[in-house]
């Protein structure tokens, strides 16, 4: 099992682990990723509120390479991932808009290499290869999945199981020995890049995300989104500053987690980047 790779600038930056522990984890299950030469930032922080045509020409450019090799492309980051699937829908249902692309960026994308998520990706090994990697078991840690909503929404883009109430990672939790808890707020928005213009909004929406989770019983946050990550994390005690609470609950990358029960280290995964401990959460494993 072969993907084109798209780790984009935040991978390269400031969530080195995530592309740790996505690595780790695809090469114990056997997912070989080749990582695209000369790929060039997505412009989901910026260009396609600058232009429609700019927002997807920059990110096409990228799937031209991973067509040049006939293969389907993974993209860990929600946000890298919603413009790379952007363009494929575009070029494959607007042919004005395709021969616009082309035009902009000198050359042919066709829309045929199809454009994963790494939830899809690692889901694609199986669950049961995925049991069989672990070499140490959760042993019923309460781990809240959240998908944040970039990954969901609009439906006619995302292709996750169910866009209301997915569930390929508590599949995967579960898996690897985990309780997946049932939670109402698991596709929710965190405020995403929001923070950008108004911070404080952005703190009040992830303070309802860190809630329902701790009020659900949750004992660890897992996502796969940079994003969502920064914002439950980062800013947690910011949240608890601002609104008076006591959250001090860990999020992860669900391959962080992953990578650590099938046996690497918390260092190999860069746990140490995270702002939240994850140490009272983590000694319930193996």
């Amino acid at each position: 099992m072969k993907y084109a790779y798209y780790p984009g600038c935040s991978l390269h930056a400031t969530q080195k682990a995530y592309d740790m522990s996505v690595k780790a984890v695809c090469k114990t299950l056997g997912i070989e990723l080749w990582e695209i030469p000369d790929w060039v930032c997505c412009g989901a922080s910026s260009a396609h509120s600058l232009g429609h045509l700019l927002g997807l020409a920059i990110p096409a450019k990228t799937l031209v390479s991973a067509e040049k090799e006939g293969l389907d492309v993974v993209a860990p980051c929600a946000a890298c991932w919603q413009r790379l699937v952007w363009v494929n829908h575009e070029v494959t249902t607007n042919p004005d808009m395709r021969d616009k692309i082309n035009k902009a960026i000198g050359a042919e994308l066709k829309g045929t290499s199809k454009v994963l998520s790494i939830m899809e990706a690692v889901n694609s090994a199986g669950i049961d290869k995925i049991s069989q990697a672990v070499k140490k078991p959760l042993k019923g840690l309460k781990v809240a999945s959240y998908y944040g909503c970039y990954y969901v929404k609009p439906p006619k883009i995302a292709h996750v199981d169910d866009p209301e109430s997915p569930h390929l990672i508590d599949d995967m939790m579960v898996a690897l020995g985990a309780e997946a808890i049932d939670w109402p707020y698991k596709t929710e928005c965190c405020g995403a890049s929001l923070g950008f213009i108004d911070f404080d909004t952005t703190l009040m929406m992830s303070k309802k995300v860190l809630d329902f989770a701790v009020k659900s019983g949750a004992e660890l946050i897992v996502t796969a989104c940079p994003l969502c990550q920064m914002n439950l994390d980062m800013y947690q005690s910011k949240i608890n500053k601002k609104f008076g609470t006591k959250y001090n609950i860990p999020v992860c990358y669900f391959t962080q987690l992953m990578a650590y029960t099938m046996g690497y280290s918390a260092n190999e995964l860069g746990m140490g980047k995270n702002y939240t401990a994850y140490e009272s959460a983590f000694s319930k494993i193996g």
